[in-house]
């Protein structure tokens, strides 16, 4: 898939003021400081159309961007929210799995996993959720370029094996590096076909 044109459209404090409209959408998420914002920077060859911070736990809203006028790449809060009150972590998990679980127009939810570290529970509750929720879900392995490429794919396979345990078909899974471009023509063609049988 080549991306001609990405523009930014709303940011949505809950599902009910999301766009209306019936493109598919691919939803974006991770914990805070796993290089969301560069990610999708990267993935639409578009530097500044996702906000990058120094400060993680920036996304507050549910951020619609238009694809090709085709469809919607849909930037999610972090969950594991950074340095907010309990209250202000419930709000922006009630809001993210309102979106998640309401918006019909979601076809797929990228979960963002950082490569460097191991498995987290939370990172495991978020796709044991989704999971049980019946919405389907991918992995993209971030920050590849930070580690030497003979260990990337062995860090990769270490976090997949992790969720044998409870799970008997793995989603799918891509690695990515905003740096070098890495897995941008991957997750851009996973995306396409998933397009391409919606149509048929």
């Amino acid at each position: 898939m080549e991306i001609k044109k990405s523009e930014y459209v709303v940011s949505a404090p809950v599902v009910s003021m999301c766009p209306k409209d019936t493109k598919p959408e691919y939803a974006f998420i991770g914990r805070s400081n796993v290089g969301k914002s560069s990610l999708i920077n990267m993935l639409c060859n578009h530097k500044g159309l996702a906000k990058t911070s120094a400060t993680p736990g920036k996304t507050l809203l549910i951020n619609h961007f238009i694809i090709n006028n085709e469809w919607y790449l849909v930037d999610l809060p972090g969950y594991g929210f950074a340095k907010r009150s309990k209250t202000e972590r419930q709000k922006l998990d009630n809001m993210i799995r309102g979106y998640i679980l309401q918006r019909e127009q979601l076809v797929n939810v990228f979960v963002l996993v950082d490569i460097r570290h191991d498995p987290q529970a939370i990172d495991h509750e978020f796709i044991d959720w989704l999971g049980e929720s019946s919405i389907p879900f991918a992995i993209i392995f971030t920050k590849a370029d930070k580690l030497a490429p003979t260990k990337m794919k062995g860090a990769a396979e270490k976090w997949m094996a992790s969720l044998k345990d409870r799970w008997e078909e793995l989603p799918p899974y891509f690695i990515t590096s905003s740096e070098k471009r890495t897995g941008r023509d991957e997750v851009l063609d996973y995306i396409e076909q998933i397009n391409k049988n919606l149509d048929k």
